[in-house]
């Protein structure tokens, strides 16, 4: 039974290039509901992973089992382990085309007094500002990957636009701590927010509210 009435993202807002839907998922609201309660954020920071020459794309050298949702519905998770932590992506495009949106962090919103216990930490800032914290902040591990993101249960994407009066300013970057194709401008973030977990240089673009 979902405990949060916002609804999900459908599918044909993943069936889309992986840019641009990286773009438009910035100020949207994640949601995990579990049996502890409801944790939700808004994204603030995201990073593109591309189906096509992009060295960094776990789907690089083709399908594997670790890598298998990526190839599946867009609309899905791809969640993935890291140094005994995890990652969470949203799948883009059509199924095939193994291209995804990396959630590097997200502006904590409702929750957050279980997001300090199981991240064990009380500063706010801290609490989901990198993959991994956010990951662990929401209870979202490997039994997710594969999950299906318009279902609008246990973990989904709100329709509703979480934004200022202002138009969101959006900062563009390379990203953090890839090896291969490091020069790729492919992270995106909300300029000035303080939740993002690595600014770095960057150009900003304006989009509308």
């Amino acid at each position: 039974m979902r405990a949060i009435a916002h609804d999900p993202l459908p599918g044909s807002f993943y069936a889309r290039d992986v840019v641009q839907v990286a773009r438009e998922t910035l100020g949207k609201r994640l949601v995990r509901v579990t049996a502890e309660g409801a944790t939700t954020g808004r994204i603030v920071e995201v990073e593109a992973y591309l189906a096509r020459d992009d060295a960094a794309n776990h789907a690089h050298r083709g399908q594997t089992r670790r890598n298998a949702s990526m190839f599946g519905p867009p609309g899905h998770a791809y969640v993935y382990a890291i140094h005994a932590r995890f990652c969470l992506n949203v799948v883009t495009e059509p199924a095939g085309v193994p291209s995804a949106v990396l959630i590097r962090a997200v502006e904590p919103l409702d929750g957050i007094e279980l997001m300090v216990q199981r991240r064990g930490t009380g500063d706010p800032r801290n609490l989901t500002r990198g993959p991994a914290r956010l990951c662990e902040a929401f209870g979202i591990d490997r039994s997710l990957d594969g999950w299906d993101l318009t279902r609008g249960e246990q973990l989904w994407v709100t329709a509703e636009l979480m934004t200022d009066p202002q138009p969101v300013q959006i900062a563009t970057a390379t990203r953090v701590g890839v090896t291969a194709a490091e020069n790729l401008p492919l992270r995106f973030f909300i300029a000035g927010s303080p939740f993002v977990s690595r600014p770095g240089r960057a150009r900003r673009t304006r989009q509308k509210t």
